[in-house]
């Protein structure tokens, strides 16, 4: 497996020569926005790291589309393509992150976008200054984040918005969204659909697809989701199942939020920092 990591500017036949080598693609917009790029690298233009992704996915295309009428087609970049940004170096807030790498993902057709914390080693002013620390949870977050939004159905604008620009560091992004969308729940596992039950934090996409075979053949209790892998701790107080045991759901958002943090059993604990409880 080849990863090929391609500059600014590299030229389309380069591109296209590297691609037939090459499993995956990689060319690194480095800073998530216009504005940071020209703060800390006014040299750099966006342009130049656009172009090669757009020869790349054409080239993509060209090729799928080739395969399907001759399959002697020399493959190129089968992996796709990918980027990498740098985040904590320009003052970007969570939401902008995601929404750059939501345009990547539907523009681009990306397999991934990898998130980079920065490790301060200047004493630039206009850098975090040595000794900050590396924002290696909220790297975390975001990779959390684009997981919901790639396999899990979550729109950019559902889980970060301009009433919440950034992630809560305490909780998962799911469970920080079902706490701030309690009308939402509880979900029914015996009755509702994929989409919904995908939200239910606590329920793995795994989880899901086993409660949606299960219930073919018998309600489903407390018992079988334990068994299915569901992490109760978080999930029993989101969702109702064929038991007459259950959660009290009268609670506000920040109450749901205190209770499951002190209830927290997460193998994290010990390695996060005081303040946090939970971290999957």
């Amino acid at each position: 497996y080849i990863h090929l990591k391609s500059i600014p500017g590299a030229s389309d036949e380069l591109m296209k020569e590297a691609g037939l080598y090459a499993d995956r693609l990689s060319v690194n917009i480095e800073i998530p926005t216009k504005e940071g790029l020209k703060l800390l690298a006014p040299e750099k233009k966006r342009e130049d790291f656009i172009k090669p992704m757009i020869k790349v996915k054409n080239e993509i295309i060209q090729y799928n589309s080739e395969k399907k009428l001759i399959k002697s087609t020399p493959k190129f970049a089968p992996a796709g393509q990918s980027t990498q940004m740098i985040i904590g170096a320009s003052g970007e807030s969570d939401q902008q992150i995601m929404w750059t790498s939501d345009y990547f993902y539907k523009k681009f057709d990306l397999k991934r976008v990898y998130y980079s914390g920065y490790i301060p080693i200047s004493n630039d002013n206009r850098l975090p200054q040595l000794g900050t620390a590396v924002p290696m949870l909220r790297e975390n977050r975001l990779y959390q984040t684009d997981w919901l939004m790639r396999f899990y159905g979550f729109e950019v604008h559902e889980i970060l918005n301009n009433e919440h620009p950034n992630l809560d560091l305490d909780v998962d992004p799911k469970l920080g969204w079902a706490l701030r969308n309690l009308a939402f729940f509880p979900v029914d596992v015996n009755k509702s659909d994929k989409d919904m039950l995908a939200r239910i934090p606590g329920l793995g996409m795994k989880s899901v697809n086993k409660i949606i075979q299960a219930r073919r053949f018998r309600k489903l209790n407390w018992d079988h989701l334990q068994k299915m892998g569901v992490a109760l701790n978080r999930a029993k107080y989101f969702l109702v199942c064929a038991s007459n045991d259950f959660e009290r759901r009268d609670l506000t958002g920040p109450q749901l939020k205190s209770l499951i943090l002190q209830n927290s059993s997460s193998k994290y604990q010990k390695i996060l920092s005081p303040q946090m409880n939970l971290f999957v």
